[in-house]
């Protein structure tokens, strides 16, 4: 019998408001490689998370603010997919 899982993704991006070095350092090899066009590059963590039973919205929140990010310097968002489980 095929069950349903939650998939959650998170996405940790620095704030707009802080330097990302990894970003510039990134966005300048990109340059150097001849893609001359790019802005700016910003660098963050995307993590997937599959559930059987999924934590309530609020301890994701939880989580995500104590454990998968910095507040001072990140923000995240928290994406909800529902999917089978092969």
């Amino acid at each position: 019998m095929v069950g349903a899982l939650m998939k959650v993704h998170v996405i940790v991006m620095p704030k707009q408001s802080v330097l990302d070095p990894q970003g510039v350092a990134v966005r300048n090899a990109l340059k150097d490689v001849g893609l001359e066009t790019v802005e700016s590059v910003r660098v963050g963590k995307f993590l997937e998370l599959e559930f059987k039973t999924p934590p309530s919205e609020m301890k994701l929140e939880e989580i995500c603010r104590d454990l998968l990010s910095n507040p001072v310097i990140e923000d995240y968002t928290i994406q909800y997919h529902s999917t089978a489980e092969a």
